[in-house]
């Protein structure tokens, strides 16, 4: 048994009564509550393999997929109960609307219908998915909602429209503000309107999660604005997928991480990151340099290339990448841009949870979609050796827990929320690739969500058993 936080494991039964956990240790079978019997329950015989809390996913686009396919089958067969969604500045809510625009189509550009967090909220209950859903509030989405030119900063009017907005959606059950500087539609806003924003999250208790104004050359600067703008505010801080990105850059997470663990020094800080050394977002020309792989993951223009190299395109067309880039836009792209030393001291580090980053729009989607979390157990804890496997879960669950102020969930205790997987360490495994990208993984046993049997690994044809998730509201400290 692994509890999530970090520490040793012991042999164990866990007792679940409900939708919570009622006991944990060893024999309970011997010494049931009065009332239960062994003939009475459903027994999952767990021998050979760990039991622990479900896992987490730091960092999703789901917020649309949880209610287009509530079955959810990418996330729950990689053992993950509950997604974090509303990452990067876009988030569903509170913006309704069926414009086509980047990087709103990374939800779907037809999905934008909540006006309110509430009415975001109902829809997720409606669709009962099969996940747990804690739901953070876009910047960008924010900025959609209260401004026409958004290659400029917000007015003072224009501010305290999205400010209220947000301080509605925190009083709703939001977690927190994300923001997505990064891309274009949020890139005019200054450091000083993200604090602005923050305050509001700071009065509910709230995180600020931020996908950091550049991830290249001008990092470490980058850091330091969102470093800057969540201290001012008061909020935790969780810089997104974190990442030195270019061939430039390899090798700069020896600066970026003690710069971390310098500003952990005044503030609550935590990292995301996603176990590949490729990224993926819309196509855009500034990523494409004719040095680093690009594969294609959908385009309207030309969906048949789906899969395909941009640089294959390029040649059969006859021009160069930056040229084939635009003809396939708008679209979508894996791009191969880390350095495998710079992911491993990134996902080592304690301050470090696990975010899978997937998009389950795309046609040809990045394998993290299916596969990030049993890869860190298969490539980074049972061939590398990063860290312990109670670490490992840790990253997935109760790190995350706290960072996001997920409550009772993320670790096995008693009246803890019954969201438990188990699986066999030896076996556990990615299977998706870049090639072949939808496909579950290895060695997930069983995963049960708020009490009830979800999914049971080893079928020829993985399905869900239960759509038992729920939308988490968040609940000041």
């Amino acid at each position: 048994m692994i509890d999530g936080g970090g520490g040793p494991s012991w042999p164990g039964d866990v007792l679940i009564v409900g939708d919570r956990i009622a006991r944990l240790g060893e024999g309970l079978r011997e010494r049931l509550p009065d009332g239960l019997v062994i003939a009475d329950l459903d027994v999952i015989d767990c021998r050979g393999h760990a039991i622990a809390p479900g896992f987490i996913d730091a960092h999703t686009h789901d917020d649309a997929i949880v209610l287009r396919d509530p079955a959810c089958l990418p996330k729950l067969s990689q053992g993950i109960t509950t997604v974090v969604t509303g990452n990067c500045g876009i988030s569903l809510a509170p913006y309704a609307t069926r414009e086509a625009m980047p990087p709103l189509t990374l939800l779907g550009a037809d999905s934008f219908r909540h006006a309110t967090m509430s009415e975001y909220r109902l829809a997720v209950q409606a669709a009962q998915p099969a996940l747990n859903v804690a739901a953070l509030i876009g910047h960008t989405t924010l900025r959609f909602a209260a401004m026409t030119d958004l290659t400029r900063a917000a007015s003072s009017d224009e501010r305290a429209q999205m400010a209220r907005l947000l301080d509605a959606c925190m009083a709703q059950g939001a977690h927190g503000l994300s923001s997505g500087l990064f891309y274009e539609e949020a890139y005019a806003a200054p450091a000083d309107e993200v604090t602005e924003l923050a305050r509001v999250v700071a009065k509910h208790r709230g995180v600020y999660a931020t996908h950091l104004r550049s991830e290249m050359e001008t990092i470490l600067d980058a850091m330091h604005e969102a470093g800057d703008s969540a201290f001012a505010a008061g909020v935790p801080l969780v810089i997104s997928h974190h990442k030195c990105a270019g061939p430039a850059n390899w090798g700069r997470t020896r600066e970026t991480l003690p710069l971390v663990e310098a500003l952990a020094k005044r503030q609550q800080i935590a990292l995301d990151v996603y176990p590949y050394v490729a990224g993926s977002t819309v196509l855009r020309e500034d990523l494409v340099d004719g040095v680093i792989d690009v594969m294609l993951t959908w385009s309207d223009a030309y969906p048949e290339f789906g899969g395909r190299m941009l640089a294959d395109i390029a040649a059969e067309w006859s021009v160069d990448q930056k040229t084939a880039c635009r003809r396939l836009k708008p679209g979508g792209a894996c791009y191969f841009q880390m350095n495998e030393e710079d992911v491993e001291r990134v996902i080592a580090h304690p301050l470090t949870m696990i975010g899978s980053d997937g998009l389950p729009h795309d046609r040809h989607p990045h394998p993290r979609l299916w596969g990030a979390f049993p890869r860190v157990f298969a490539r980074y804890w049972r061939a590398r050796g990063l860290f312990t496997l109670e670490q490992a879960v840790h990253k997935m669950t109760g790190l995350t827990a706290r960072n996001f102020r997920i409550v009772d969930r993320g670790v096995l205790r008693a009246n803890a929320m019954a969201d438990v997987v188990v699986f066999d360490p030896a076996t556990i495994a990615d299977t998706a690739t870049f090639e072949a990208p939808i496909s579950a993984s290895l060695g997930i046993h069983r995963v049960v969500v708020n009490g009830e049997l979800a999914y049971a690994g080893g079928d020829p044809e993985p399905r869900t058993l239960a759509c038992a998730g729920r939308m988490l509201t968040h609940k000041s400290a």
